[in-house]
């Protein structure tokens, strides 16, 4: 026995006796609830200025806001989850100020909540403060014990008709 061997802890054995058991393995941090997803944050600025005399061709324009910083919490053990958290909407008559959406997604950073739930949320919150023809919302939450998810949710406008 090995000077290091003397001084680890002696590990204990599961229920069965066969493997070490990890204390850690039952260890869950606390995580806040949907309440604190913070709404009220989110601001808007006209998707075109009354001050400005030319009007845009090729109107609707798509707006296209990517971010890797987007990080919700694992409901089960309190972990955050990291994701590349893209959103496409083509607006109607407001966009999102950046600052603010920024606000919001950092919200996220303490609430349980499971991936397909976070990217339904941001959808939903997202259409009700702009009302947008069109809103694709897209989320890479990477690799997690050799599985990837990416979810992804869409919003048309009952009054749009897609371009094809």
């Amino acid at each position: 026995m090995t000077i290091q061997d003397q001084n680890r802890p002696a590990q204990s054995q599961d229920q069965n006796g066969c493997a070490p058991a990890n204390p850690g393995f039952d260890r869950r941090y606390d995580v806040q609830g949907l309440d604190a997803i913070d709404v009220a944050v989110l601001g808007t600025f006209p998707n075109v200025r009354d001050d400005d005399p030319v009007r845009y061709p090729g109107e609707p324009m798509q707006v296209e806001i990517v971010t890797d910083e987007f990080s919700p919490v694992c409901p089960w053990s309190g972990l955050p989850d990291f994701g590349r958290l893209e959103i496409k909407y083509l607006p109607r008559a407001s966009c999102v100020e950046l600052k603010s959406l920024k606000y919001y997604l950092t919200s996220y950073r303490f609430v349980g909540i499971y991936h397909e739930h976070a990217t339904r949320r941001v959808l939903a919150d997202l259409v009700a403060l702009l009302d947008p023809l069109s809103m694709e919302i897209r989320c890479d939450y990477g690799m997690r014990g050799g599985l990837n998810t990416i979810c992804t949710v869409r919003y048309v406008a009952p009054d749009h008709t897609p371009a094809r």
